[in-house]
């Protein structure tokens, strides 16, 4: 039987495996100049980290060594410039490559205004906080059909890990 670690044995990096931790306050918006332009909307957001849990395959040597197999899951808050909640995620995510060279599977939905977006992907190498790219799948409500990508980046990891989120509807 798998038991949850807490979060607070993850270290840094698998906190932000797929979302941010941190509640300052981060830039949203919504480009519509950009929709003209190419026929794209961006919508940017930061994302605090609310409940994550790690459920291990085998007992990890060290709180950052995740093994194959080990499963993630996390819910977050979304919140735009001025730190309004605008929405929430719900993830998982199974590691692929364990060791420090570490590959997870995503899957993502984001709740936002007007409906849902799917979003999956591979997250590789946590331990450098590096930016990644996931597909956007689907989605339902004003979002029905949706397609395109999320940018993740890193902007700070002091004190806590800040990721923003780049989500770019073609």
């Amino acid at each position: 039987m798998m038991r949850p670690i807490g979060a607070a044995c993850l270290g840094t990096a698998t906190l932000v495996t797929l979302l941010a931790c941190t509640p300052v306050a981060a830039a949203a918006t919504d480009t519509g100049s950009a929709q003209a332009r190419d026929k794209a909307r961006i919508i940017t957001v930061l994302a605090e980290v609310q409940q994550l849990s790690r459920f291990p395959v085998t007992p990890p040597v060290t709180p950052s060594s995740p093994s194959q197999g080990d499963q993630v899951v996390v819910r977050s808050d979304l919140f735009d410039e001025a730190h309004n909640k605008v929405g929430e995620t719900h993830g998982t995510c199974t590691t692929t490559r364990g060791g420090a060279d570490e590959a997870e599977q995503c899957v993502v939905t984001y709740v936002l205004p007007g409906g849902q977006l799917t979003v999956q992907g591979m997250y590789f190498n946590y331990l450098d906080q590096g930016p990644f790219d996931n597909a956007i799948t689907g989605g339902t409500g004003k979002f029905e059909k949706a397609r395109g990508s999320v940018h993740s980046d890193t902007i700070a990891t002091d004190p806590k890990i800040v990721r923003r989120f780049t989500i770019r509807l073609v």
